[in-house]
């Protein structure tokens, strides 16, 4: 699905009719949140949403490397301006 789509789409509401809720859960995708740990409960229920729709995240790069790499790189740029 597009962004745009994902947008327009009211997840809180359809999520709430697809499945039973604690009444805490329930108040929260009706009424909203009033701390942060409820943002963390409401992330939740929207992640538990788009695995019953099959929505999948494309995976996160990896952005990983070592400090021997970072060093080699450094050295070579020294290299360079010599």
């Amino acid at each position: 699905m597009k962004r745009r789509a994902m947008d327009e789409i009211n997840w809180k509401k359809e999520l709430l009719y697809s499945a039973n809720f604690k009444k805490r859960q329930e108040n929260f995708l009706q009424n909203g949140l009033k701390s942060l740990s409820d943002s963390w409960l409401l992330g939740i229920l929207y992640t538990r949403w788009k695995k019953l729709k099959g929505i999948k995240e494309r995976a996160a790069p990896d952005c990983s490397s070592s400090f021997r790499e970072w060093n080699k790189k450094v050295e070579d740029a020294d290299k360079c301006q010599s």
